[in-house]
């Protein structure tokens, strides 16, 4: 099918015409440019449902109308404008992302402080990540998530261009503190946002393409960080509170506007409410998500210490090695994570976690039979697709779980259990690989996981219109 692009005050009306279908057509005028979405239709309707694409002209235009088989974001024309303004934002915010990645070095090499003190520093921060995260949900219920999130971008990048004034241990650890309630704020905010303009049966796709934004930001920015450092150390403060201030005013000239996606606005009055609005710590489907949430978490966060010694002592492979296991992860998420999520919308939340928690566990674990740089690979191969299953389920799971009025205080203790498990995870790890050694620890990580796998096997639950979301 094709699409007529309307007048102002006609709908959509779809046109058969041979050879052409669309996977997915809404013939209601949603409130997004319409202009962008008549044009983003274009892009997608001569795709057929396998990703096929034809062309009728004759006149040599196939060649070039093919080449968007192999674009990997092909299929999120769909999505709504504030979507991408979000997008933007956090793409241009985590471009700037070098300041945490190289706050250590910083602290021991410029101002000359202990390791000991250095690292007092950085738990500092993890532990009031937490609470800003619970407070960051709560506030955006409240006062709407597009007012949290600038205001943590603007604040944000005030404090880390001011940061470098700081010197002693007591204005270090205030200011830090002051960086954590601000920068943290932003992450329960985002995905509640997402959960709100995006329609249910886009959120996948929408979370995936939400972690595209991150993972290429990822890509510049401590990569950038490295050069800058050997300029100086406060151009990484000045760089990356440039960046969140850049962010922070596309919401101020380009505004979010905040409205509810079609199947949240159109629930009958006169419907009951099956699930009652009520505190997030009292909907025992929530805590049970999240006692399965913090062990898959925690095996994530094995990359940032016990993976590195693994490979290192164990394997005796250069540290370049470790580096290419991220670079890895990177591409394929880059590549392949948008449309694993397309291919797999149809799936429930229950298959979609228990399969990518089965997935990353395998994955960790098959370091246990590692013996090279190419197997390493491999593993991480194996994880990484269960990343790519997983998370974006999680989030979407949650958004589906929650209330429509507490979205945010959801997401926000769905962040704050990802930083119970920072907190915890590579702790617990490196102690494992000490004590025990590295098959323990990986066979560790494969029992978390099954025992993930049996809880979000066994989490049920409906939404407020009745519908099961797990």
């Amino acid at each position: 099918m094709r699409v007529a692009c309307p007048s102002k005050n006609q709908p959509l009306q779809p046109v058969a015409t041979p050879r052409r279908r669309v996977r997915s057509l809404r013939t209601s005028c949603a409130p997004i440019d319409l202009a962008a979405y008549c044009y983003n239709l274009t892009l997608d309707s001569n795709a057929d449902g396998r990703g096929n694409v034809t062309n009728d002209d004759g006149n040599g235009g196939t060649r070039l109308v093919s080449l968007s088989r192999w674009n990997p974001w092909r299929g999120l024309g769909g999505l709504p404008r504030g979507f991408w303004i979000l997008f933007t934002a956090t793409l241009i915010n985590r471009s700037g992302t070098m300041v945490l990645p190289f706050l250590v070095l910083y602290l021991t090499q410029s101002l000359h402080f202990a390791a000991s003190r250095a690292g007092e520093v950085l738990a500092i921060y993890g532990a009031t990540s937490l609470g800003a995260s619970w407070l960051s949900g709560r506030l955006s219920d409240r006062l709407g998530p597009p007012r949290i999130m600038t205001a943590s971008l603007l604040l944000s990048g005030t404090i880390l261009v001011l940061f470098p004034l700081a010197n002693g241990f007591a204005s270090i650890v205030a200011a830090t503190v002051a960086l954590a309630i601000t920068a943290e704020a932003f992450r329960p905010a985002s995905l509640a946002i997402v959960s709100e303009i995006v329609a249910p049966e886009q959120r996948k796709a929408a979370f995936s393409a939400n972690r595209l934004a991150i993972n290429l930001g990822m890509s510049i920015g401590p990569a950038l960080g490295g050069i800058l450092v050997t300029l100086s150390f406060h151009a990484l403060f000045w760089v990356d509170g440039a960046t969140s201030l850049a962010a922070g005013l596309l919401f101020v000239l380009v505004p979010l506007h905040l409205a509810r996606a079609p199947r949240d606005r159109d629930v009958s009055a006169e419907a009951p409410m099956r699930v009652p609005s009520t505190a997030p710590l009292a909907d025992p489907r929530l805590l049970v998500f999240l006692a399965a949430t913090i062990p898959c978490a925690a095996i994530f966060f094995q990359t940032q210490g016990s993976l590195s010694l693994f490979l290192v002592r164990d394997l005796g492979l250069p540290e370049s090695i470790y580096g290419l296991i991220f670079t890895v992860n990177t591409i394929l998420i880059v590549l392949f994570e948008v449309r694993l999520n397309l291919a797999t919308s149809h799936w429930s939340h229950r298959r979609s976690l228990v399969l990518g928690a089965l997935l990353v566990g395998s994955g960790f674990g098959a370091f246990a039979f590692c013996r090279g740089a190419w197997s390493a690979c491999a593993a991480t191969v194996v994880w990484t697709f269960g990343e790519m299953t997983l998370v974006p389920s999680m989030a979407n799971a949650v958004a589906d779980l929650a209330p429509a009025d507490r979205r945010g205080e959801y997401m926000g203790l769905f962040t704050m259990s990802w930083g119970i498990a920072f907190t915890f995870g590579p702790w617990l790890g490196v102690t494992t690989y000490e004590r025990f050694g590295p098959t323990t620890l990986w066979v560790a990580c494969l029992a978390c996981s099954l025992l993930a796998a049996s809880i979000f096997s066994r989490v049920t639950g409906r939404d407020e219109r009745g519908d099961a979301v797990i």
